[in-house]
C-alpha cells in the first residue's frame, strides 16, 4: 500500500559536444546497480529548482544553471526501493557554470565497486531510453531525443 509520495529532481546536461551526462550508482538498497540522471530527493523548504542546483553541488561538485523544464511525471509510478512509495519526478534541462573532466563511455555502465556512483558523458548517437535503468528516466531520455 502506498504511504508516501517521494518528490525527485533531477537535472539533464547535454554539453556543446552533444554528449548527455548520466551517473552509473550501486545504490545502497538491495546493493542495487542503476543508470540514471544527476539528482536527488527534495528537501523541505526546498524549491524544485534549488533542488536540482544543490543535487549537482553535491554529486558532481559543479554550480549549475536551470535552462528549462522537460518533464514532469505524469502516470504511476512505484518506488523500485521502497513498496510504500510513489515516485514523482521533475526533470530539468541544465547548463554546468564550470568546466566538467568526465570521461565519455558509451558501452555499458562501469558500476562503483562500492555504495557511490561514477558519472560519464553518452555520445548523442550512442544515448537513448535503453541506457537508462529507471522507469521516468527511460521516458524522459525518449523525450530528450525527440525534442532535442
Amino acid at each position: 500500500m502506498i504511504t508516501t509520495i517521494n518528490l525527485r529532481v533531477y537535472g539533464v546536461l547535454v554539453n556543446d559536444k552533444k554528449q548527455v551526462l548520466v551517473s552509473d550508482e550501486r545504490i545502497y538498497y538491495n546493493n542495487l546497480e542503476v543508470t540514471k540522471f544527476p539528482g536527488g530527493g527534495l528537501e523541505l523548504g526546498e524549491g524544485t529548482r534549488d533542488c536540482v542546483i544543490r543535487e549537482c553541488k553535491e554529486e558532481i561538485g559543479i554550480d549549475v544553471e536551470v535552462v528549462d523544464h522537460i518533464y514532469t511525471t505524469d502516470f504511476f509510478q512505484q518506488s523500485a526501493f521502497n513498496p510504500e512509495h510513489q515516485i514523482v519526478s521533475v526533470y530539468y534541462l541544465i547548463k554546468p557554470l564550470e568546466e566538467l573532466d568526465i570521461p565519455v563511455n558509451n558501452g555499458a555502465a562501469v558500476y562503483p565497486e562500492q555504495v557511490s556512483e561514477i558519472f560519464r558523458f553518452v555520445d548523442w548517437e550512442y544515448f537513448n531510453e535503453e541506457v537508462m535503468t529507471l522507469p521516468i528516466d527511460k521516458v524522459v531520455a525518449k523525450l530528450l531525443r525527440e525534442k532535442y
